[in-house]
């Protein structure tokens, strides 16, 4: 009976956060339709909350001209839905990025990367003029750093990247069994938290010979975050009196 209890809760608490997914993305959708015209590209990331802002775009997707795709998951969703898949080398002109995040914290900078596609999502988040989190309530946190930070490395240097990670008081543990879509693997680092919001972490693990990038976006924050709750979708911008915290 305990078990069958357990059971029933993980199911029912499953069933309302993909609710709270889906009024977020609903809520992404009408904003990002204000923002565009039939000539507009949008970038769309990688993961579940994106999985139903595609689905909810998908019924729009007459009013824009196509998509950028940060992995190749989100690029063969978004072709059977039958929203045309565009090459970033192709333009210069993404008119907004959505995307989620697994940690949110009040300056809008984020912890990305448990699809394993945070290098994609970097560069497509670097070109767009506006950058949108989705998320629900749960990734909301007042420190980044208890979702530990993957970081992108080149398989030859694995081990000289987690001996380097060491140093930095983390314990790096190598997500076996992933590979990017780059052709990479992740390492995970643990034990970070609380993360300093001055982006030094960022470039300091971005300079360690072997790594591609890192999950850490505190230079490259989001402009915007929608958030399910109980209560609804909340908007969310930087808050600018916490700028130059540090834990």
């Amino acid at each position: 009976m305990v078990l069958k209890q357990v059971i029933v809760s993980d199911c029912e608490a499953f069933l309302d956060q993909n609710r709270l997914k889906k009024l977020v993305a609903q809520a992404a959708v009408s904003y990002v339709l204000s923002k565009i015209s039939v000539h507009s590209i949008i970038g769309i990331g990688t993961g579940s909350t994106t999985d139903f802002f595609i689905d909810e775009l998908a019924n729009h997707r007459d009013k824009f001209y196509g998509a950028i795709a940060s992995s190749n998951a989100s690029a063969t969703k978004l072709a059977a839905l039958g929203i045309q898949v565009i090459d970033l080398n192709s333009t210069s002109d993404v008119e907004v990025y959505v995307d989620g995040a697994d940690e949110i914290n009040p300056l809008l900078q984020l912890i990305k990367g448990g699809g394993a596609a945070l290098t994609r999502e970097k560069i497509v988040a670097a070109v767009a003029r506006e950058f949108v989190c989705i998320a629900d309530v749960s990734k909301w946190v007042d420190e980044l750093g208890k979702f530990p930070l993957p970081i992108e490395v080149i398989p030859m240097a694995r081990s000289h990247v987690a001996r380097e990670l060491l140093k930095l008081g983390g314990d790096p543990v190598w997500r076996q069994g992933v590979t990017t879509d780059n052709g990479n693997y992740i390492i995970d680092i643990h034990g970070l938290w609380p993360i300093k919001t001055d982006g030094s972490l960022e470039t300091c693990i971005n300079q360690i010979t072997g790594v591609v990038t890192n999950g850490l976006f505190s230079h490259r924050t989001a402009d915007l975050v929608f958030l399910g709750t109980e209560e609804g979708v909340t908007t969310h911008k930087p808050d600018s009196n916490l700028d130059g915290r540090s834990s």
